[in-house]
């Protein structure tokens, strides 16, 4: 298969001096776009995750079974990327996994465990939290897919997005709206500090969501969207065809907005019933395009019966996926320039393929708030930093192989990047000097 790099076009003029000085940054393991580079910001680490930055441009890291550490920026007298400076610890709680996020005004940080959502008063100035941890969101418990993941909307003053995933591959508990797996719900922050609630109790955003991992909002339109990692081991049809290696496909959902009662709030976007495709010449229904649902059998090693049709999952029941992605990427993390024009998403990498595939920071155009390509595009992910020969290198989860969690992108218009597998962060940024911010879109080229 083909896979997409990219030469973004700046409206900048290209400092030739810098980009020269800055090329040979990039870490040898990695395949950098061009027009870009990149380099090992901090390592070390144990399994970074979620990432945010404060008020103060300290970066926030989550480190699994340590808590949050704070690391301040020095920058290059030269002008090319920065390395990691003086660092701390935010919060010292070894149960927080993945979820980071800071409220607008930077002065309550909030996190989560598998089973809790906290806040804490923060002092960007001091890199810390001034005071006890309130509890706002519980009864989310589970084995498996462990994150849930925060979004503080900037849109919808006041607003709190959970994602939780489902508690194993095929999980028929999330069938049942009522069960709260595989969701997205919103909670009124005032009201959940006032007094916790259970995860039920929130307002369901979308439902159907195996393991959206990803949360954003485009602060061009405050529209919400969640990337999510379809089911493994799946086959298809009455003889049972194997179809795991290159289906489903990953998915990139829209859930409407947050400031207006959208069409796309409470949807069921499919799972366990349906899933999406990818890969059409491995399915024996023809008329199949990417990105349309179908009804898969219960995963192997499973059990259950098929409910749903094909005919089912592509009626008004089911909401298909925006875009979609190559099947078991594993998309975990997206962060959006300020115009909204480009959104930056993270593939931690598929376990589930006999040859390796993803594990790179990939870049995805945005217009007037949507996509730009179609929904049956197969060349909208654009690969920005990916690891050098990964059907080898990635094979087995070997430690020289990045697996990209977390992406946050500085106010300088520089990508982070962390990866789980190496305890590193990575800092992507432009070969001329000007900010990713800045950027309309991203021009794909294809590389072999």
């Amino acid at each position: 298969m083909l896979f997409a790099s990219a030469t973004l076009v700046s409206a900048l003029l290209a400092n030739t001096a810098v980009a020269q000085k800055c090329q040979g940054a990039a870490p040898s393991k990695a395949i950098v776009a061009k027009g870009f580079i990149a380099k090992v910001f901090a390592s070390g680490l144990s399994q970074p995750r979620g990432l945010t930055f404060d008020s103060e441009g300290n970066l926030l890291v989550v480190e699994r079974g340590r808590g949050i550490t704070a690391f301040k920026i020095t920058e290059d007298a030269g002008g090319c990327l920065p390395t990691a400076g003086a660092k701390s610890t935010a919060i010292g709680n070894a149960q927080l996994n993945h979820g980071i996020d800071l409220s607008p005004d930077g002065k309550t940080l909030f996190a989560s465990s598998v089973s809790t959502a906290w806040s804490w008063p923060y002092d960007a100035k001091q890199a810390k939290t001034t005071g006890p941890a309130t509890t706002l969101v519980t009864g989310m418990s589970g084995s498996d897919h462990t994150t849930r993941t925060i979004l503080i909307s900037k849109k919808a003053p006041g607003t709190m997005l959970i994602s939780r995933g489902s508690g194993s591959n095929y999980d028929i508990r999330a069938k049942t709206i009522g069960s709260g797996f595989s969701q997205i719900r919103s909670f009124d922050i005032a009201k959940v500090s006032a007094k916790s609630v259970a995860y039920t109790e929130g307002k369901v955003i979308g439902w159907g969501l195996r393991n959206s991992v990803g949360l954003g909002e485009n602060p061009a339109d405050g529209g919400i969207w969640s990337n999510e990692n379809g089911a493994d081991q799946m086959d298809y049809g009455s003889s049972k065809l194997d179809i795991h290696e290159t289906n489903p496909g990953e998915e990139i959902n829209y859930h409407g907005k947050l400031t207006e009662n959208s069409p796309q709030h409470g949807k069921n976007y499919g799972y366990p019933e349906c899933a999406a495709t990818w890969d059409t010449r491995g399915m024996p229904q023809t008329s199949l395009k990417v990105g349309q649902h179908f009804a898969p059998n219960p995963p192997r090693g499973t059990s259950g019966a098929v409910t749903a049709t094909d005919a089912a999952c592509q009626g008004p029941n089911y909401v298909a996926p925006r875009l979609s992605l190559p099947s078991h990427w594993a998309p975990i993390d997206m962060a959006f320039t300020k115009s909204g024009s480009v959104a930056y998403m993270t593939s931690r990498g598929s376990w589930n393929k006999n040859t390796p595939d993803g594990y790179q920071l990939f870049a995805i155009d945005f217009k007037d708030g949507q996509p730009t390509h179609p929904a049956t595009s197969k060349s909208a992910a654009i690969a920005i930093l990916e690891n050098r020969n990964v059907g080898s290198a990635c094979k087995g989860f070997v430690s020289g192989c990045f697996r990209p969690t977390g992406v946050a992108i500085d106010a300088k218009g520089r990508i982070y990047m962390a990866s789980d597998g190496t305890g590193e962060i990575y800092v992507i940024g432009k070969s001329d000097g000007s900010s990713v911010h800045d950027l309309a879109q991203v021009e794909p080229y294809v590389r072999g």
